[in-house]
């Protein structure tokens, strides 16, 4: 029955995907360094929406290098192929000189074989570096801009398989939720955060880090959306409890990251709440299990490195990710049937 809606919001969430990839490039910077303006290559980027949506390349690393083109022999290649030397027969040897009548000759000291040369010692700038791994987890990209490994920029930057799993997750979000929610307005509000939700996860998953430029602005956003949605009949929440759900989820995370800092950021208490507030607007019972299949997805994460010893009980997590995708099942598992 909901079949075309939740194709066409699979296919919004696949195309979300890959939309951010620019935004994304540039929001993945440590705490210390300015956002990026200019694409992986150095281009700067265009103003306006155009700096912030596609892929991480910009169109002039599509285009060919400058200089002058190789020369082309004329005629046919095979043609200007030098011709093979022909043999030719081999020459008589020379005489064989007289031997000596007189006493031999001392035979002189052979010469001492060369002592091998010292290997040159590393310079002091350059230090060991780390094994591949440990550079990318998930692989190393292709090249610079994630494209062939002749350095060009035809591709994006990141994994490969992250250029993948994106667009997938998009999809198979929105199209739960789709399922889920129905033809009912709130839809709506999902699918206009869910461009957000995945570049939050993104950059979270690549630097440990959710800019307070996207965090911010949702925690504001998502009560104003849905307090629209609550205006139109058909909607199956409550905005009240949306707004409880918000304060609520982000105070338990704060007591959370005032309790043991080390283990959660301050960034995750930001997204707490406006992702509290979408779990609210299905009531208590969807916020729960949001919080909880965050924690579940989370530890499940963890656990899974410890055990394959890619980490250890005390290395950080990105957070962020298991986060949005707890609250999508929330969601999932809140919504009225349709």
């Amino acid at each position: 029955m909901y079949a075309t809606l939740m194709t066409v919001a699979a296919l919004w969430g696949a195309a979300a995907g890959l939309a951010v990839r620019r935004a994304a490039h540039r929001f993945a910077v440590e705490p210390d360094e300015p956002w990026r303006d200019a694409c992986p290559a150095g281009h700067p980027y265009a103003p306006g929406p155009r700096g912030w949506l596609g892929p991480a390349h910009c169109p002039a690393c599509a285009l060919p290098p400058e200089g002058p083109a190789p020369p082309q022999a004329p005629g046919n290649p095979a043609s200007a192929r030098p011709a093979p030397p022909r043999a030719s027969a081999p020459s008589p040897a020379p005489p064989a000189p007289p031997a000596p009548t007189g006493p031999a000759a001392p035979a002189a000291p052979a010469a001492p074989a060369p002592r091998p040369a010292a290997a040159a010692p590393p310079p002091a700038d350059r230090g060991t570096a780390p094994p591949p791994a440990a550079q990318h987890p998930d692989g190393p990209p292709d090249g610079p801009c994630g494209g062939p490994p002749d350095g060009s920029c035809g591709g994006t930057t990141g994994p490969r398989a992250s250029r993948v799993a994106v667009p997938v997750a998009g999809a198979v979000g929105c199209g739960l939720l789709a399922g889920a929610t129905g033809w009912r307005p709130e839809l709506a509000v999902w699918l206009l955060l869910a461009p957000f939700a995945l570049l939050l996860a993104v950059v979270d998953r690549r630097v440990h880090r959710l800019p307070d430029p996207l965090t911010l602005p949702l925690a504001a956003a998502v009560p104003l959306l849905l307090g629209a949605a609550a205006l139109l009949p058909g909607h199956a929440g409550s905005w009240w409890s949306s707004v409880q759900g918000g304060l609520a989820l982000g105070g338990a995370y704060l007591v959370l990251f005032l309790v043991n800092p080390n283990g959660m950021g301050f960034g995750d208490v930001k997204l707490a709440v406006p992702l509290g507030a979408a779990l609210g607007w299905y009531g208590w019972p969807a916020v729960l299990a949001g919080a909880f299949a965050g924690f579940v997805l989370g530890g499940a994460y963890g656990l899974g490195l410890v055990l394959r010893r890619r980490a250890t009980r005390g290395s950080a997590i990105p957070f962020g990710p298991f986060m949005i995708a707890g609250a999508v099942l929330g969601l999932a598992l809140g919504a009225p049937a349709p």
